[in-house]
């Protein structure tokens, strides 16, 4: 870049969150770091590249208002600005029949991946607008199933839905503001939480198949290259997957 900007990558303390926090900052990005787990954050933060911009940690649950708010006063009074939101915390359930799930099952899911998405991007927006020169970007967490769900995922395809509802909604909302919004669609990056696919994943034919994975900087480069872009140019929804995953024809 060739002036430092600031970014907030939500969920940073591992997997994606992780991956696109370090890809930012190795890219000279001042980097806040969100998320529930003090320690994993830290462990982000001691992965940042000598060279790169500068990491502040920030504890958050990203399901609560008041930790929200908190999150981004630390951010105005650490870097007075913010260019890039990464909305990307999510959680998800064990893969349950819907009518066999709790409603605390159901609120959980609910909480982190839509309303805490919601929590931060109202949040980036007014800060976006007072700041001079105003604008920014957010890019959203999406999924694959966004578009088309997995046997017994009701909670968690049900924000993605609503993700991508938020994603056009931010984007016509931001548009006089210089505010332009995204939605990376991943599927099935190699984290942790994915390792469990390469023994065997419910098909919605009734099988267990293993899933091809993809290497997880892809999906930090998609996110990176997104970020880059002028605020006149917007690539509003990117699906990145590994190419031979069950998508086109899924079920």
């Amino acid at each position: 870049m060739s002036e430092s900007k600031i970014a907030l990558v939500t969920g940073a303390g591992s997997g994606i969150g992780r991956a696109a926090a370090l890809a930012l900052q190795s890219a000279g990005y001042s980097v806040v770091l969100a998320g529930r787990r003090a320690s994993e954050l830290n462990g982000t933060a001691a992965l940042a590249s000598p060279s790169g911009g500068p990491t502040l940690t920030v504890p958050t649950d990203v399901s609560n208002a008041d930790s929200v708010k908190g999150l981004f006063a630390r951010t105005k009074e650490a870097f007075g600005r913010l260019d890039v939101l990464f909305n990307n915390a999510g959680i998800n359930v064990p893969a349950i029949p819907m009518d066999e799930l709790t409603f605390d099952q159901w609120s959980s899911v609910v909480g982190v991946n839509l309303t805490g998405s919601f929590l931060c991007a109202q949040e980036a927006m007014r800060m976006m607008k007072e700041q001079a020169p105003k604008g920014g970007r957010i890019i959203n967490n999406g999924s694959i199933s966004a578009y088309s769900p997995r046997p017994f995922s009701t909670p968690y395809t049900c924000t993605k839905h609503a993700i991508s509802g938020l994603t056009k909604c931010i984007s016509l909302d931001g548009r006089p503001h210089d505010i332009a919004c995204s939605q990376i669609d991943i599927g099935n990056a190699a984290t942790e939480l994915t390792e469990r696919m390469t023994a065997g994943v419910l098909q919605a034919d009734g099988t267990k198949k293993p899933e091809p994975r993809m290497n997880l900087k892809h999906v930090a480069d998609a996110v990176l290259f997104i970020a880059n872009l002028p605020l006149d140019v917007n690539v509003m929804f990117m699906n990145v997957m590994a190419t031979k995953m069950p998508f086109a024809g899924r079920g």
